[in-house]
């Protein structure tokens, strides 16, 4: 059985990703259609072998569409995704709008699976990119001894604010080896060859919206009783977002065992110094690949029960497109 399916952002980062892995993945597509802003209507997209005319979302009707993959921006799909749901289409957003609506569930396939059956609103939610690949990691420690406090730091690559910052990193790196100032745009201060300590805006207590996502949607996807302290940065990178993440358990585990049920888990690949050439792996070494990888697994004597390990992964894959297409596959 065949599919329609509807990808509503697709000249952006991420839809045009959503295009690239429904292909790959040989999802049971019987016609697509590509929506975006009026600015994009008729321009040409590439699924598979085919081009195709993207439509204006603004005048789209989705009587007729099964399956809507949503990419768009927050205030768009506050405003279409339900339209789509109503028309009888379930809406598959990778927003953050509908992320923390007790009506709609917030999956990774790998993690919570069974959510898939919560749905209540015709919509169901993608998490953000750093929660994602890091409920991956923590899923298989969690299923054997359960986790207690997390703290993450993460290294975030400018594709997840979008083109333009990409676009910013490019021109800003170019300029300073042609002794130009670099102007900020998209980031507060210059990315190029900087570390900055936000990512989205900051609210009230001083967290940044990043931070606060990563705790509070840990606790919706994997268990409400984890405790996450989150410290967020973007960096110069293009695709791939790092995180090294301290555990803390209720009992002991040792980091053999932890490299073990890593090594055991679909979605996660272990680089390992004892099996592996390398010790650790890095963003550029993971762009266009599916996985969550991990290395530098190691006990951390200083709490109780504690273990650290590094986190990496294409985040405009995993971290969003693949993840996607992933909780398509859980309703065909």
């Amino acid at each position: 059985m065949g599919y329609k399916v509807a990808v509503v952002g697709a000249t952006g980062n991420v839809g045009a990703e959503m295009l690239k892995i429904l292909d790959e993945r040989n999802f049971p597509v019987d016609d697509l259609v590509a929506l975006a802003s009026s600015r994009s209507v008729g321009k040409e997209i590439s699924f598979g072998d085919k081009n195709i005319k993207v439509q204006g979302l603004a005048t789209f009707d989705f009587k007729g569409i099964d399956i809507v993959l949503s990419s768009p921006g927050g205030k768009v799909s506050a405003q279409y995704s339900p339209v789509a749901a109503k028309a009888g289409a379930i809406v598959i957003d990778n927003t953050s709008h509908w992320r923390m609506d007790p009506d709609v569930p917030l999956i990774v396939p790998e993690v919570n699976p069974e959510a898939v059956k919560e749905i209540k609103k015709g919509i169901i939610a993608n998490p953000n990119c750093s929660t994602i690949q890091m409920v991956v990691a923590l899923k298989p420690i969690h299923d054997v001894v359960k986790i207690k406090r997390v703290v993450v730091s993460t290294y975030q690559a400018v594709s997840g604010s979008g083109k333009a910052a990409m676009d910013e990193l490019f021109n800003q790196t170019k300029g300073i080896y042609m002794n130009a100032t670099p102007e900020p745009s998209v980031y507060p201060k210059q990315i190029a060859f900087n570390a900055i300590p936000q990512v989205d805006v900051f609210m009230d207590d001083g967290m940044t919206k990043e931070e606060w996502k990563m705790m509070v949607e840990t606790k919706k996807i994997l268990d409400p009783s984890i405790k996450v302290c989150a410290s967020c940065v973007r960096i110069p990178v293009f695709i791939g977002h790092a995180e090294m993440i301290n555990i803390e358990l209720e009992n002991e585990m040792s980091a053999k065992k932890a490299k073990e049920l890593f090594r055991a888990f679909d979605g996660i690949t272990l680089i390992d110094l004892e099996q592996e050439d390398m010790e650790f792996i890095t963003q550029t070494e993971t762009q266009g690949e599916d996985d969550v990888f991990i290395s530098r697994v190691r006990e951390d004597a200083t709490v109780n029960n504690g273990l650290n390990f590094w986190c990496v992964s294409d985040n405009l894959r995993k971290g969003a497109a693949l993840n996607t297409i992933q909780i398509a596959e859980l309703l065909t």
